[in-house]
């Protein structure tokens, strides 16, 4: 009888043999799986990215795989919503492919700016970018700055540091001996090199907005001058040149704001505020806040005098996010009390309340973010592929597997035995 183990006449290794290098075998095989199977599962077809907005975005699957894990490239549109496995605000980026990534963000972090190509997420007081074709978070600039908008050739950033002191210091009368509250530097960042220049358009307690000009040769700003204003939500404007000499700049009010980062028209010669009617700071009750009316009002970007007529939105407006066809694409939400109910679009306004909704998202989202590339070329209307189940974190696909690896022990385990009876 040939014992177990052993090489029998026709030169067959006995089952005896078989557990070490199934094992091995097995774990090997599985651990190439779970890193591999994401990416062959869930790759598309080999057709060139659609370099198009899609029409409508959709909640991602609670095992999205992240960027860092499984790179999805320059996006399309990054939205940000609760509705993740990580059940708080975090990022989702729809990949020119039609992919979907996660995009976890820090508790307490804001939401940051999709450089102009789509490709990098500016993280907003970290200190980084996030490099969406590799996944890499990249340390290229000091921590503690905010950006509000990138210039339109993706090589510099205008971005605001808050110099407040961390601690309020008291005497021994228990009443505060310092003022935490300092005034905020306005800056133009350059990314890539970490350099920054500050601009010197006045002493803001902190700043709000700010939009480049399509030539990239002027930017509008707004803040609060004073922590008063910032109390009374009365903003003033600015507009400079990236040297910091002030062209122009007028007081707007409590209830008018810059429009957002494409406040400007693409021809340059006006600039858009969002305006409304209704409750301003001592608002009833969060009902009577969303029955505000919104408006889009103009000033004349040579003088900042009101010009033009002003187009009426309807819902909610966020923010002027670009143009199409000379209209101004706002986003903007409907008005249900619950913000988890609210619905987010991306529409087109028009003259006499006409409106045209170019994308749509789930109950839930905010920030729903385009590159400015496609929004230079109103590219919208693009095809809306639903996130890819397989598209999941290697670490599922190992669990998934080990089951399959105690199955495969088992049957070896067995046939052991078997051959160890005979």
């Amino acid at each position: 009888m040939i014992a177990a183990g052993s090489v029998g006449l026709n030169g067959v290794v006995s089952i005896g043999r078989v557990p070490k290098v199934a094992v091995l075998v097995a774990v090997a095989a599985l651990g190439f799986i779970a890193v591999n199977a994401p990416g062959w599962l869930a790759a598309r077809r080999a057709d060139p990215p659609a370099e198009v907005v899609p029409t409508q975005v959709r909640d991602p699957w609670l095992w999205q795989a992240t960027v860092g894990q499984h790179p999805v490239g320059p996006a399309s549109v990054l939205f940000f919503t609760a509705q993740t496995r990580y059940f708080e605000s975090t990022g989702v980026v729809v990949g020119r492919d039609g992919g979907y990534r996660l995009l976890p963000i820090s508790v307490g972090e804001g939401h940051g700016l999709l450089s102009p190509d789509g490709r990098w997420y500016l993280r907003p007081g970290q200190g980084s970018m996030i490099d969406l074709r590799s996944g890499d978070d990249r340390r290229t600039h000091r921590p503690r700055l905010d950006p509000l908008a990138w210039s339109p050739d993706g090589k510099s950033v205008v971005a605001t540091r808050a110099n407040d002191d961390d601690v309020i210091t008291y005497g021994p009368d228990n009443q505060p001996v310092n003022d935490p509250s300092k005034p905020d530097d306005l800056l133009i960042l350059d990314p890539w090199s970490g350099t920054e220049r500050v601009l010197p358009i006045g002493t803001f307690a902190s700043h709000s907005r700010a939009a480049w000009s399509p030539d990239g040769s002027l930017i509008a700003v707004t803040g609060w001058v004073d922590p008063a204003a910032e109390v009374a939500q009365r903003e003033r404007l600015v507009v400079t040149d990236p040297g910091g000499v002030v062209r122009w700049q007028v007081e707007l009010g409590e209830r008018r704001g810059l429009a957002g980062r494409a406040a400007w028209t693409p021809d340059g010669r006006r600039i858009a505020l969002l305006t409304y009617d209704g409750c301003a700071l001592r608002c009833a009750d969060l009902a009577e806040s969303l029955r505000r009316s919104w408006r889009i009002e103009f000033l004349d970007a040579a003088t900042g005098r009101p010009v033009g007529d002003p187009i009426p939105v309807n819902g909610s407006a966020v923010e002027l996010v670009g143009w199409r066809d000379g209209e101004p694409v706002v986003e903007r939400q409907s008005v249900e009390e619950d913000e988890a109910q609210r619905r987010t679009v991306l529409t087109a306004v028009g003259a006499g309340r006409r409106e045209q909704v170019l994308v749509t998202a789930p109950s839930g989202v905010s920030d729903l973010e385009v590159p400015g590339d496609l929004l230079a070329r109103a590219a919208f209307g693009g095809p809306a592929p639903r996130p890819s189940p397989f598209a999941a974190p290697p670490w599922l696909y190992a669990t998934l597997a080990v089951p399959s690896l105690l199955a495969v022990l088992l049957l070896v385990r067995r046939l052991r035995r078997r051959a160890g009876g005979r």
